[in-house]
């Protein structure tokens, strides 16, 4: 079985690990939507002779983790989500309950994000957990090299992302800088694991774990850096003043004549589709023209008469309908930084302690909190809403999470029941590659591109791709 094999002391160890290979693709230390950050080193097996033993058949599940033992769990966790995220990307148009909600709300895609930013702060927690020297050249190296992973994931994001791909049925390729989209899936994760990692080689304290407060005092800057950027979020959200602003879009008759659209705000905290501080951070410093072109908002009622499905524009559509948004937006990437970090913390709990049932308990308690009060603020006014990843969404969702991370733990790495799960566990060891080919289009593309005479005669279009 596979070990974790953690960043020790200041050894130049095995570089695809910490975000480890959202970039450069090394099967064995994927993470996805990619990327975790996780150490794996060569499977290994280890003969030992025993005398037989009469087998129990109602087995006793063990009371501590083996030390040096592949966590499972984590596997089956990242490729659950792996699964979840293609199936509401190919089946989501057809079952509407399945897809991303058009604005406020919650539905099943609008899980997939949270949950592998989730997976990458965990995991990142095992990867760091013997990087515990205090010379400075030590950390300034890991920095060095989580920098350069997170490049990486900056740079294959915008190729997968940014427009250079037109999609299935479109044999083209090729983007126009000025009009490419710079945030993404991949950007983002880039970002929150690039935060995590920074406080987890450098806002480590010293303190000796014996307890469930001692993690928190041992983590305690960390804990500060997650208050500070909540409280930057929730400022900025419902403090910044939102102007009218305008765009522009071709005319469908002809693609050089534009039409303007004028957008009427002049107002604070509103948390709408056309006039919410993460539109006008996005349009302010990365340009509307580097916007998401295809925003779920334009499936609410006001801009779609076949909502919650895409539909003709009503006669009394309101201007910002037809208008760009980035759902992983730059101030939206604030909220999703701290989802990681939640994850950070249940990693802690894997390194600190070793009884599965001090894990469970302190996995479990936080979970259930975060749910309750995420449900909370939606309830008095602070809605669910994945666009904006606001603060309830982000509570709701990595309770979420966080519950059943715990699950799938108990079933696969304390009862062992790994059979059932089987198939999950081989998508989270190599979820990158398939997020790439699958989710990112990339195989069907490919496959379009040998075709017979006329390029409809492919083997997609044979089953109604």
């Amino acid at each position: 079985m596979a070990v974790y094999e953690p960043i020790k002391g200041c050894s130049d160890e095995k570089e695809d690990a910490g975000m480890a290979n959202p970039e450069g693709i090394r099967r064995d230390d994927v993470d996805v939507e990619a990327a975790a950050a996780i150490q794996i080193s060569e499977p290994t097996s280890t003969i030992v002779a025993c005398d037989p033993i009469e087998e129990d058949p109602l087995p006793v599940p063990p009371q501590k983790s083996q030390p040096g033992q592949r966590l499972a769990s984590l596997d089956v966790f990242r490729g659950l989500t792996v699964v979840l995220m293609i199936l509401v990307d190919d089946v989501g148009g057809l079952l509407p309950a399945i897809n991303h909600s058009p604005w406020d709300g919650l539905t099943l895609a609008d899980y997939v994000m949270p949950f592998f930013l989730f997976i990458v702060g965990l995991s990142l927690a095992l990867t760091y957990k013997k990087l515990s020297c205090r010379e400075l050249s030590c950390r300034a190296s890991a920095t060095r090299k989580t920098l350069l992973r997170t490049l990486k994931l900056l740079v294959l994001g915008l190729f997968l992302q940014g427009g250079f791909f037109h999609g299935v049925n479109n044999l083209t390729f090729g983007v126009d800088i000025e009009q490419m989209r710079w945030m993404g899936i991949l950007q983002r994760i880039g970002m929150a694991y690039l935060a995590a990692a920074v406080c987890e080689i450098w806002l480590k304290g010293d303190d000796h774990v014996t307890s469930e407060l001692s993690v928190f005092r041992k983590f305690r800057f960390q804990w500060a850096v997650v208050l500070v950027l909540v409280i930057l979020y929730i400022s900025l959200l419902y403090g910044l003043y939102v102007p009218d602003w305008e765009y522009q879009i071709p005319v469908v008759a002809s693609s050089s004549e534009l039409k303007i659209f004028s957008v009427k705000c002049g107002v604070r905290g509103n948390t709408g589709p056309g006039c919410n501080a993460v539109g006008m951070i996005d349009r302010k410093l990365l340009g509307i023209q580097h916007l998401y072109r295809k925003p779920s908002c334009a499936r609410t009622k006001e801009c779609s008469i076949n909502s919650p499905e895409s539909g003709p524009l009503p006669s009394d559509a309101p201007p910002w309908c037809q208008a760009p948004f980035d759902p992983e937006g730059l101030l939206s990437s604030v909220m999703a930084i701290v989802s990681c970090m939640l994850g950070l913390h249940y990693g802690h709990i894997i390194v600190h302690f070793q009884e599965h049932r001090d894990r469970i308990r302190q996995w479990i308690i936080p979970s259930f909190c975060l749910l309750f009060l995420g449900l909370s603020l939606d309830f008095f006014g602070m809605h669910l809403n994945k666009d904006l990843y606001t603060f309830s969404y982000m509570c709701v969702t990595a309770g979420a999470g966080g519950i059943l991370f715990t699950g799938i733990y108990v079933l696969v790495d304390v009862y062992g029941y790994r059979w059932t799960t089987m198939v999950f566990e081989w998508i989270g060891m190599h979820a990158l590659m398939i997020f790439i080919l699958l989710a990112c289009n990339i195989l069907p593309i490919l496959i379009q591109g040998f075709y017979w005479k006329q390029p409809q005669n492919n083997l997609l279009s044979l089953i109604g791709v």
